[in-house]
């Protein structure tokens, strides 16, 4: 499923138009992004906790050259399904 996807499958369980259906998932996902950007995990109960994590950095190495790179340190989104999701989905 893809976000046209999703919008159309919005539209149809709330009974809305798509260009409706379209405002509220970007609006959703924009307060999910301002959110996680901020440092804030955001907790829907039953469906799963989106957060953020620090990554170390680490040594990798180019797979061409096979020359050591440094890989910085960074902050990476996370997503743990709640128990509902993994029911729904099992």
């Amino acid at each position: 499923m893809n976000k046209n996807d999703l919008v159309a499958s919005v539209a149809s369980s709330a009974d809305i138009s798509k260009a409706d259906a379209a405002k509220a998932v970007d609006a959703t996902l924009d307060a999910i992004t301002t959110s996680m950007s901020g440092g804030t995990e955001v907790r829907l109960v039953g469906f799963g906790t989106f957060s953020v994590t620090d990554r170390r950095a680490s040594e990798g190495r180019n797979p061409r050259t096979g020359e050591k790179i440094q890989i910085p340190a960074c902050k990476v989104p996370k997503f743990k399904a709640g128990k509902a999701l993994k029911d729904a989905v099992n």
